[in-house]
C-alpha cells in the first residue's frame, strides 16, 4: 500500500555512491527530505529529473532540506552517474528494492518500469507531500519546492 500524506516515513539504511551506509533516522529532525524514487540512472527522463535537483540542490539546501535520489541501481552505478553529471547529492542503492516497496511506490506498464515518485518529509518524519509521475520528471522539482517552502 502506497505511503500518503500524514504517514511516518519508514525507517530504512541504503549504501549511497560512495558506499557510505546511510541511516534514514540519523537524518530525520535535522532537515527536511526530499526522497525521490526513480527508474533507472541515465536514462532520459531520470537524467532531466537527476540534473535539475541538481540544478535547484542549492535552493533546496537554503531552506534547510537534503535531497536524496533513489533507484535499483548499484552504488557503482551512482557513482558513475553522478559522476557523469555533476549531482551533489545523495543516490541511494536500493538493489532489492526493499525501501520501494516500504513506501509503497507502485510500478507501471504493467509492472515492468519502477514507478517515479517522490516523497517530501518533514522534521517530524511525517510525509508532508507525495509526487507521482512516470511522465513529468521535471515535475517533481517543481512540487517538492513547492511543499518545502509550505513548511517554512
Amino acid at each position: 500500500m502506497a505511503l500518503t500524506i500524514g504517514d511516518n516515513c519508514p525507517d530504512f539504511e541504503l549504501n549511497n555512491q560512495f558506499g557510505e551506509r546511510i541511516k534514514i533516522k540519523q537524518l530525520i529532525g535535522k532537515k527536511t527530505l526530499v526522497i525521490y524514487f526513480y527508474p533507472k540512472d541515465d536514462t532520459p527522463g531520470c537524467t532531466k529529473e537527476a540534473c535539475s535537483f541538481r540544478d535547484a540542490y542549492e535552493d533546496f539546501i537554503a531552506l534547510n532540506c537534503e535531497v536524496i535520489g533513489i533507484s535499483s541501481d548499484s552504488e557503482k552505478a551512482h557513482k558513475k552517474f553522478a559522476d557523469k553529471h555533476r549531482l551533489t547529492f545523495q543516490l541511494l542503492a536500493d538493489a532489492n528494492k526493499h525501501v520501494r516497496k516500504l513506501f509503497g511506490v507502485p510500478g507501471n506498464l504493467f509492472g515492468l518500469i519502477p514507478g517515479r515518485v517522490t516523497y517530501i518529509i518533514d522534521l517530524e518524519g511525517k510525509i508532508k507531500g507525495v509526487f507521482n509521475s512516470q511522465l513529468d520528471p521535471l515535475g517533481h522539482i517543481a512540487k517538492a519546492m513547492e511543499v518545502v517552502k509550505l513548511l517554512i
